[in-house]
């Protein structure tokens, strides 16, 4: 008896072995920027009649749906609404045993354990994949404070990822801390500049690059800068549920050149003015001609 139940249990592996599809994955977890793509390998070695081929993907810890290919095409409207139009199937590659999954736009939510798998005929196979960290949300502004003469136009920066693209930003605002509290200087939402949120201060007078926007550059141009601009300034970013910031110091507020030009312009010329005048008095009198003649050299 005891035989028998060996000789069940080892017939038992046997036909699980020749049956049973090797489906192949990745050598460890993965790891992508946010907002980025990435692939979900998943494959088999031997080539598999399309016939009753059925491919899904699902999140472990929900069950969810996330991708599958059924009667010799891909299902796109099984799809739970969060991988909508996220989630493909390399289409050309399916009949030649190549299932994997491209994730698009990655979200920081995307972290966890998917299951492949692949149902062909009477045999079935499947593996896991773990997404094992999406990078955080980078933003990078002025690595130093940043001096400016009263009346030129400045520029404080802020970039963001290049992997976030800009409709996957919910908001980027700058602010001014000033004395415990914040001044709203320009905010971006939905897509677009708000200008009229800003503060009156600044209204007119901050703006962003708007061509160099795609690119995840959201410097501030301040123009006119006056005295009262002197402090410490935020870009704050919120995307895909992440939030980051940059801060900016506008520390030392001097004069340009032009004002200092026009300062010593006022200057001389109020001094030949009170030369001037003083040699005509001079001149009216004949006993100091020659000092004044002097005094005016």
């Amino acid at each position: 008896q005891l035989f028998c139940y060996f000789f069940i249990y080892l017939k038992h592996i046997i036909s699980d072995s020749v049956l049973g599809l090797i489906v192949h994955g990745p050598s460890g977890p993965l790891v992508a920027p946010l907002g980025s793509s990435v692939v979900l390998p998943c494959y088999v070695d031997e080539l598999l009649l399309m016939e009753d081929l059925e491919v899904e993907w699902r999140r472990t810890d929900s069950d969810t749906l996330v991708h599958l290919y059924q009667d010799g095409e891909s299902r796109p409207e099984t799809r739970q609404q969060d991988y909508h139009d996220r989630a493909h199937f390399f289409t050309d590659q399916i009949q030649h045993g190549n299932f994997s999954l491209r994730l698009d736009n990655l979200r920081a939510q995307d972290k966890g354990v998917y299951r492949c798998k692949v149902h062909s005929q009477q045999d079935f196979g499947e593996i896991v994949v773990e997404i094992k960290d999406v990078d955080h949300l980078l933003v990078s502004g002025s690595s130093r404070s940043i001096s400016v003469s009263v009346g030129e136009d400045i520029t404080l920066n802020c970039s963001v990822d290049s992997h976030i693209t800009p409709e996957h930003i919910e908001e980027i605002s700058w602010k001014k801390t000033d004395e415990d509290k914040d001044i709203l200087v320009l905010l971006y939402q939905n897509n677009q500049t708000l200008s009229d949120s800003s503060d009156e201060r600044y209204r007119d007078r901050a703006e962003f690059f708007t061509a160099e926007i795609p690119k995840g550059n959201f410097s501030l141009r301040l123009k006119s800068v006056r005295t009262e601009d002197k402090g410490v300034y935020t870009c704050q970013v919120f995307a895909e549920g992440l939030s980051a910031n940059a801060t900016v110091v506008l520390e030392r507020l001097g004069f340009s050149v032009s004002h200092i030009m026009v300062l010593i312009l006022c200057i001389s010329a109020s001094g030949s003015a009170l030369l001037l005048c003083w040699l005509i008095y001079c001149r009216s009198h004949n006993e100091v001609a020659d000092v004044c003649s002097f005094i005016f050299c």
